[in-house]
């Protein structure tokens, strides 16, 4: 009983040892996720979280980002480019041609990530090409990520946490990466990609989107957004501020146009809900 007691420990001692081997490897395959997650959550500000996450993606041999987000999508397409979230290294002509000329609302990914949620291969394309079911805009768009060495890579739509909301990424692969190539490092790696996306993109939505309607808010128009947000009237905000009530609705008057919206009710909602208010941080 002796001898079978200490077989029966040597035992438990061996598959010891060998889970905390295998426990020491996982450790150390995920270290450097677990820093780069924790040092997402830390981050302050957008242009932080966005320089770590082009750095970590490159990891994963997506070397060019392209991610974008609205809260206010409409029916008939991703709503007014000015409260859009752009953020991007790609090269300045891609920039001008994709985003500032508008060929990402043509793009077939674009297409595929406003009626699903989740992650997709470029094989996508390929295979819309194949069946002659691309429309001239998704060709044009097509032709033009092609003169940019945009042509391997995978997208990943975001689950909206409001009907209006829509948010996604392109992951570009490095120009001499096949889309063969890309499908099996996908395999291996993509539910640790698909993952670190979503916490990526859910730490830029919580912290000041930097839309070009809420970039174009002066400071003073913000405080008073926020104290008319507070329940004040005109009377005490001017009050509150030392200013005179017509200046207050000055202030009123030019957000609403830097916002593009008509009302004082839908200036404040927007800039709640791009978290431009009672913050601690701005870029």
């Amino acid at each position: 009983m002796s001898a079978a007691l200490s077989l029966k420990t040597s035992n438990n001692k061996a598959s010891y040892i060998r889970l905390n081997q295998a426990d020491k490897r996982k450790d150390l395959k995920d270290v450097k996720t677990e820093r780069f997650l924790s040092e997402i959550i830390q981050a302050d500000l957008i242009r932080d979280v966005w320089e770590l996450h082009v750095s970590k993606m490159r990891e994963y041999n997506f070397d060019r980002l392209v991610y974008g987000f609205t809260h206010f999508s409409t029916d008939d397409g991703l709503g007014d480019p000015n409260d859009f979230t752009f953020l991007t290294n790609h090269s300045t002509d891609y920039i001008n041609g994709f985003i500032n000329d508008g060929l990402f609302k043509d793009a077939p990914m674009t297409n595929w990530a406003q009626a699903n949620n989740g992650a997709c291969s470029w094989t996508h394309i390929a295979k819309r090409m194949q069946s002659a079911t691309l429309s001239p805009g998704e060709l044009a768009t097509i032709a033009f990520n092609q003169k940019h060495d945009v042509k391997a890579g995978y997208t990943i739509s975001f689950k909206a946490p409001s009907l209006r909301s829509k948010g996604a990424i392109g992951l570009t692969a490095p120009k001499d990466m096949s889309q063969k190539e890309v499908d099996e490092n996908w395999k291996e790696f993509g539910d640790e990609i698909l993952l670190i996306n979503n916490v990526v993109h859910l730490k830029i939505i919580a912290l000041p989107l930097e839309t070009p309607a809420a970039l174009n808010l002066t400071k003073r128009q913000i405080q008073v957004l926020q104290w008319v947000s507070d329940g004040k009237t005109l009377q005490d905000v001017s009050i509150l501020l030392n200013i005179s009530p017509a200046t207050v609705e000055k202030h009123l008057r030019l957000a609403r146009q830097g916002l593009g919206v008509e009302t004082t009710a839908q200036a404040i909602m927007k800039t709640v809900r791009q978290n431009q208010i009672h913050i601690t941080k701005r870029s």
